[in-house]
């Protein structure tokens, strides 16, 4: 996440020319730690959200509204007297620093011309957001902070406001080019921890994307390069400032799949491997990115409970199978006790009384073999001790193979339901895994007076390039239906190879499918499978009426003999979901 000075700077703009001359016709505080204000302009009404939120400081435009309380706090009492019905004289940002100025112009109870200023300070854990009169003293914060807190600055009524210095740090836009190359080449940091803790404005984040676009290797010492190098790093970050300076953002989110990576307000080329979406607004921008971070982000929390129940069974499961892989190995030696016993039956009336072993011709390899015996007992009672042995052994080797066997399907089965809470979007895909973990006793059963929920989770649903339908199983029970209730026995069948994930079924209507339908289902089987993210997925296909299911299998589980692969990427960013 790059909520840095230069995506600020983006925001400044875009405030600027949205709210200035507007006038404050509302003001709420819906959280503690949060206002909404809203502003009418010649150019429209706009709703900004201010939040000094520690885990989640954000400013921007919205049409969303949000509820307020039914008392408002004090601090929202305060800037209803003072600015409610003011207009909004600029938009600024100090140098590159994460801060906003609202320059806000108002008559007080006097009827006197007054300016103010709304600050906004977006520093994680230290956010802010903070009221002055004209003097630049603090009248009122959303969050006080004595020195009790913070032995750098007070933020309290009374007191005058100032930015903290607590690094020493370069404006880029206004340092001349030997500081800024004295700055960053004269510390033995990495390159980009150089840059971005030398520089005003840039994150880590921003700070790779410049290593990048020069042409370096971010892990390398600043103070190792060389003056071609240096060269580069220059040009790079001139570039970089010429579009801060004239404006020219471009504000994009990065997806690896559905899911939100970064955001910057410059374009991220170090992501060239994954999709990049870019915005006309920065405030739509940031309203989509944490609207689908806070998404992915809260079903990983609902499903918390159930990954555990997973993993939990799935660990055990695992040492299960390595300690009948150890009790299988110590039956390989069965067949030598049989061997044993037969030399024994054919060659032990040769053995006199007493006798510690027999050297006999093994005539199933042609070689001599040595045989230990027990002395105190007869060569036919040694026979039957070593038969004895060998069918013990066979006993063993059966069960074991047989509860291998089970085992591994147990554990084919867990990481199936793995993978399908990794490709649960929704809480309703969430019940149906958990009907599926309660059926097979992964966890409690429900009592027979509760109520069994209403399942409403579908099977993804896309349509191909050249029309065909495509669906896409999102867990066991949708997989089961999917191959033997929705397709019939012409339509194709595609999963990715050896390793958990969906099945996918593309309707063939009686048609011959082309080359792209069968690329794109087979992106589809990678992209919902437990490789995902390999750059290359095998994805075995076939006619549905080929595929079957053994009885007494758990959902999802089939067999089949005969089929076709391909092997190709798992980007469906192209397809259209229905």
């Amino acid at each position: 996440m790059a909520f840095d000075g230069i995506t600020i700077a983006n925001l400044r703009e875009e405030l600027s020319e949205a709210l200035t001359g507007g006038r404050i016709t509302k003001i709420a505080q819906p959280e503690t730690d949060e206002l909404l204000l809203t502003i009418k302009s010649t150019r429209g009404q706009y709703r900004l959200l201010l939040s000094a939120s520690a885990s989640l400081p954000l400013v921007y435009l919205t049409e969303q509204n949000k509820p307020s309380p039914m008392t408002a706090p004090n601090f929202c009492m305060l800037l209803r007297k003072h600015i409610g019905g003011g207009r909004i004289l600029s938009v600024t940002q100090p140098s590159l620093e994460r801060i906003l100025h609202l320059e806000i112009e108002h008559l007080n109870e006097m009827g006197d011309l007054c300016r103010k200023t709304l600050i906004v300070e977006l520093m994680g854990k230290h956010s802010n957001i903070i009221f002055c009169n004209e003097e630049g003293m603090i009248l009122d914060a959303i969050k006080h902070v004595s020195f009790a807190v913070s032995s750098v600055r007070e933020v309290l009524p009374g007191r005058p406001y100032f930015i903290p210095k607590a690094q020493d740090k370069l404006d880029p836009l206004t340092a001349c080019h030997t500081q800024l190359r004295q700055a960053i080449f004269s510390k033995a940091f990495p390159l980009s921890k150089a840059v971005y803790t030398s520089l005003t404005g840039f994150s880590p984040l921003m700070a790779e994307e410049l290593c990048f676009r020069a042409g370096l290797d971010s892990d390398r010492s600043a103070a190792s390069l060389e003056e071609p190098e240096q060269r580069a790093l220059c040009h790079a970050l001139e570039g970089m400032l010429l579009d801060l300076k004239l404006g020219h953002f471009t504000p994009q989110i990065v997806y690896r799949g559905k899911e939100p990576v970064e955001f910057a307000s410059l374009p991220l080329t170090l992501y060239q491997d994954l999709e990049a979406r870019t915005f006309s607004s920065v405030s739509k921008l940031l309203e989509t990115y944490y609207a689908s971070k806070n998404a992915i982000t809260r079903i990983r929390q609902k499903s918390a409970d159930l990954r555990r129940v997973v993993q939990t069974a799935l660990e055990r499961n695992r040492k299960k199978y390595d300690l009948q892989v150890r009790q299988l190995q110590d039956t390989d030696k069965r067949d030598k006790y049989r061997v044993y016993g037969e030399l024994l039956n054919t060659y032990g009336y040769q053995l006199e009384p007493g006798s510690k072993s027999l050297t006999a011709l093994n005539y199933y390899t042609d070689s001599e073999i040595t045989i230990p015996l027990d002395p105190t007992l007869t060569p036919r009672e040694n026979a039957q001790k070593y038969f004895e042995h060998y069918n013990k052994l066979k006993r063993t080797y059966e069960a074991v193979t047989n509860l291998l066997e089970e085992t591994q399907a147990e554990i084919q089965h867990l990481e199936s339901i793995s993978t399908a809470l990794d490709i649960a979007l929704l809480e309703e895909d969430l019940l149906q895994v958990k009907e599926e973990l309660m059926e097979y006793g992964y966890i409690k059963k429900r009592r027979s007076h509760e109520k069994r929920p209403k399942i409403t989770s579908k099977p993804f649903h896309y349509l191909s390039s050249d029309g065909f339908h495509m669906y896409v199983g999102k867990n066991n029970f949708q997989n089961e239906e999917l191959t033997f209730r929705l397709a019939t026995g012409g339509d194709w069948w595609f999963h990715a190879k050896g390793v958990p994930g969906s099945h996918v079924i593309v309707k063939a209507e009686g048609k011959e499918l082309p080359d792209r339908t069968f690329e794109e289902a087979g992106r589809l089987a990678a992209y919902y499978s437990k490789n995902r993210d390999n750059e290359k997925v095998e994805i075995d296909y076939l006619q549905r009426k080929h595929v079957k299911k053994p009885g007494g299998s758990k959902p999802g589980f089939v067999v089949y003999y005969t089929n076709y692969s391909l092997v190709i990427d798992s980007d469906i960013s192209g397809l259209v979901k229905l």
